[in-house]
């Protein structure tokens, strides 16, 4: 199987995706193997693939795919979201463009249009997926709106409140003026803001200046939202202030509309902030409207729900919100009734889905009672704490239960009309009951009122929070609520391992343990690997609004897929945030042309029977062997601990440095025959087996490359496809190979670079050593590798020479040509510094009690030897020896 001279990565990835597409590779069906299961966290049908898409589905494709190659029955689930205030908006900007208003057609007309464009271009970040090389079970995919899925979404809300634990009720709620919906606490974003304090006079009433013998005066108010003046309804002051006791009781005039309203006193009120009076805006701020329902006092909501001035407010109406503040803030100056203003920096509240300013409304909706639920189900809690679901890193079990501790009640209902509809049906008293379907709702209607009929009901208008149905992902894509047979459930349930985004650890992953325990009193998974956030080299995140994230088809097109796979994996430690730089993605390319041009060279040697091989060569070559089968074996061993504790990056690292710089600069060179020299079969057969160890350990990382090179080995007949091979085990016996005398080949290069020498001049070579055999073994190795023409050991230290340590043996290099003895005495200062650092550090690690008492007694053995090596070192360096 000829290969071509580069590397082209667009045919080699369509070629082979395809085979395995064809060949149903990525297919899975319960049967006697252990299963292994991942559900992606659905993407939204308005959604294109981005970066944080490609780091996410590239961590699960690689542990899918090593599952797949450890026998297991890897089932990746794929899947979307309907996304109910992104896709609601994308069909309301499309039948805007066609001169068509929501408000002017049925709901059923509307979900017609959502569902065409659903169907046009809700499947598109799937098929990008694909590119990347996702080995999800297509047959598999998942919608949250398809039909057994909102039958699980229903029967789940119907359940929960026939347990108490959803309700309805009338509170201050999170309002979304672009999407014309609320939102539950999560789904608002709090960004910095700099804004403008107004301190704003009320007058007082005729009144009030003849009660306290004046002519005029008033109180001043500091605000940032003068627009919602026309909600007042009171001034509130602290019972305690001195300044303002004698007030309490009495009446001023709301500027702009002059309504009367009281002065009351509330302990709530800082003392310090602002002027000591708080503007009472029941309708429009939290605080207030607490304040508002234990003093009484009225509600008057003066926007409507897209942001603009109601009627009610009397004034301005129609304005923008945001216009409104400009102009009632000008009219008041004009008035002489604005102070003063000052700068300041605060946090203002956005839509996570619209960035929308947040507008606080009270409002009638649907919630779910957190604080019944977790008192229910306390293992939500415990079982993130004490490890049965492991957080990767950990450091976000202190987050998760710093939110589960503090949970607030969960607004489930928005005002749209994509989404599962609240199944809560009305009749014309307005009294409601909760059912799975109209039919059933009739029913509990007529146990108390017979004469019902299905035209005395109508629906809720609302739909049910996005998350709603995410929470069940996990159970629901295996029809867990669906009756009858649930093969697929009981053998893929619970899953192995959740990879998401920090980001969603509330919106999507506490509530899936929700629900998990909730439902069928089963964790989710076992294991949830968070991500960290890709930013630029400003450390901003990156968005299309910056300008700042490259596209991932295009960095496909251009390095790969599995370029771009590597790249983005080597500088992604679980949990941290990723500074993305595009010389990583290009570092993936060129480690595809490196692997490539191996292959090629291995390829190209010419191949004699064994017997026409010197003994020397046979015996180099059988040394080499022995020495990467125990590198091999060694890197697999760390690869699969960076699996365990899922640190991927590490994973990649060691296979990186493994294939580089083990068997391309170390193992090829032992073993690479003479220029028009042939190479033995065995040891041909050999390097072959070695390479194909490699291209299975890197096969989950980079599956196009490894495939293609995998079948080149065995002329495009291998007993199996890269795929489906066995990926090699840790914890096999090896033979330890000293090869500190290796080092040599190092050291001979440096000096030679320092000298400004050509490889070509042969050096001889003195070792100081307890354990000369251990280096005679490699002397045909290390005279191929390092030109070297003579070895001597433990004789007289040549008067001229170069030198250098070799783990605590020393190494002579004579020299006849003159020797910077100043430049040579710095060089081995700056060693002692060195290593006088590194013992200071080993020291301050063995001193400490804590290390000693909880490391493996291997570690400290370890540590020890670090110290006593380095305190030779330094003795020798000192001694001049």
């Amino acid at each position: 199987m000829e290969l071509d001279k580069h590397y082209n990565p667009q045919a080699v990835e369509s070629k082979w995706y395809k085979y395995w597409m064809d060949n149903g590779f990525f297919n899975s069906v319960p049967d006697e193997r252990e299963p292994y299961t991942i559900v992606i966290p659905p993407p939204n049908i308005t959604g294109i693939l981005h970066m944080g898409h490609m780091l996410n589905n590239t961590i699960q494709d690689v542990l899918i795919r090593k599952a797949r190659m450890e026998g297991k029955n890897a089932c990746w689930v794929p899947g979307t979201d309907h996304a109910s205030i992104a896709t609601e908006a994308k069909v309301v900007k499309k039948l805007a463009e066609q001169g068509v208003k929501k408000t002017d057609i049925t709901r059923d007309e509307f979900l017609g249009h959502a569902w065409e464009w659903k169907n046009k271009y809700g499947g598109i970040i799937l098929e990008q997926l694909q590119k990347l090389g996702a080995s999800c079970d297509w047959n598999r995919t998942r919608f949250t709106m398809e039909e057994e899925l909102s039958n699980a979404v229903t029967e789940v809300f119907v359940k929960m409140f026939r347990d108490g634990l959803i309700y309805r009720g009338t509170k201050m709620v999170n309002w979304d003026p672009a999407g014309k919906t609320t939102l539950s606490d999560e789904e608002v974003i709090f960004k910095e803001n700099n804004s403008q304090l107004y301190f704003v006079t009320y007058p007082f009433t005729e009144e009030t200046l003849k009660a306290l013998g004046l002519s005029e005066g008033g109180l001043t108010v500091a605000t940032t939202r003068p627009e919602t003046i026309m909600g007042d309804v009171a001034i509130c002051v602290h019972p305690e202030d001195e300044r303002y006791k004698h007030l309490v009781g009495k009446t001023v005039m709301v500027p702009v509309i002059n309504r009367v309203i009281p002065v009351i006193a509330d302990d709530y009120i800082d003392i310090e902030f602002g002027t000591g009076c708080l503007k009472v805006t029941p309708a429009h701020d939290e605080n207030d409207y607490r304040i508002g329902e234990k003093h009484q006092l009225e509600a008057i909501d003066v926007l409507t729900e897209d942001g603009k001035i109601h009627e009610r407010a009397g004034a301005y109406v129609g304005l923008d919100r945001f216009a409104c503040r400009k102009q009632i803030a000008k009219d008041l100056e004009e008035q002489g009734l604005i102070l003063k203003t000052e700068q300041i920096k605060n946090t203002v509240g956005h839509s996570e889905r619209t960035d929308a300013v947040i507008e606080k409304r009270i409002s009638t909706q649907w919630f779910v009672d957190m604080k019944e639920f977790m008192s229910r189900y306390p293992k939500v809690l415990s079982s993130v704490m004490d490890d049965e679901i492991k957080f990767h890193p950990p450091k976000f079990k202190n987050v998760y239960r710093h939110w589960m501790e503090n949970i607030k009640d969960w607004n489930i209902s928005r005002q749209l009309w994509w989404g599962h509809r609240i199944p809560a049906w009305y009749n014309k008293e307005g009294d409601f009951v909760v059912a799975k379907n109209q039919d059933e709702a009739l029913e509990m209607f007529r146990l108390k009122q017979p004469n019902t009929v299905a035209e005395d009901l109508h629906q809720d208008e609302d739909v049910l929070d996005t998350w709603y149905s995410s929470w069940l992902w996990p159970i629901s894509v295996f029809d867990g609520f669906k009756e009858g047979d649930k093969k697929d459930y009981n053998y893929y349930y619970p899953t192995n391992d959740l990879v998401t985004g920090p980001d969603i650890i509330f919106f999507w992953v506490a509530r899936m343990i929700m629900a998990g325990y909730a439902f069928n009193g089963e964790k989710p998974f076992s294991n949830v690997y968070f991500t960290g956030i890709i930013r630029d080299k400003q450390r901003r995140k990156m968005s299309k609004s910056l300008g700042n994230s490259p596209d991932p088809l295009d960095l496909i097109a251009q390095y790969g897929a599995d370029g771009v796979r590597m790249g983005i994996l080597l500088s992604s430690p679980a949990g941290n945030d990723i500074l993305y730089d595009e010389s990583q993605v290009e570092q993936g390319r060129n480690f595809c042309n490196k692997i490539w041009n191996a292959y090629r060279l291995l390829a190209g040697w010419q191949v004699v029977a064994d017997q026409e091989v010197s003994e020397e060569i046979k015996a180099g070559d059988q040394l080499a062997n022995q020495w990467f089968a125990m590198k091999f074996q060694m890197a697999t061993d760390e690869i699969h601990a960076g699996f365990t504790e899922y640190k991927l990056s590490e994973s990649l690292m060691g296979i990186y440095k493994l294939i580089w710089d083990d068997f391309c600069s170390g193992y090829l060179e032992m073993v690479k025959p003479a220029f028009g020299s042939p190479i033995s079969e065995s040891t041909l057969s050999a390097v072959k087996n070695h390479f194909e160890n490699i291209l299975r350990l890197l096969h989950p990382f980079m599956p196009f490359i490894s495939e293609e090179l995998h079948q080149a080995i065995f002329e495009g007949k291998p007993e199996k496809p890269m795929i489906l091979c066995e990926y090699p085990k840790a914890g096999l016996p090896y033979t330890v190979i000293n090869d500190q005398a290796l080092q040599i080949v190092s050291e001979l290069r440096n000096m030679r670079n320092a000298k400004g020498l050509s490889p070509k001049q042969a050096f001889s070579v003195l070792v100081q050593t307890p354990n000369e055999a251990s280096y005679k073994v490699w002397e045909y190795t290390i005279a191929k590798l390092a030109n070297v023409d003579g070895f001597s050991y433990n004789t007289q230290k040549p008067e001229k020479c170069l030198s250098a340590l070799i783990g605590t043996d020393e190494l002579f290099v004579p020299f006849a040509e003159e020797i910077d003895e100043a430049a040579e005495k710095k060089k081995i200062e700056e060693e002692i510094i060195y290593l006088q650092g590194f013992l200071k550090s080993v020291d301050a690690k063995l001193s400490n009690e804590k290390f000693v008492a909880n490391a493996k007694p291997e570690v400290i053995e370890k540590e020890r030897q670090k110290k006593a090596d380095a305190e030779e070192k330094i003795k020798k360096l000192m001694s001049g020896n």
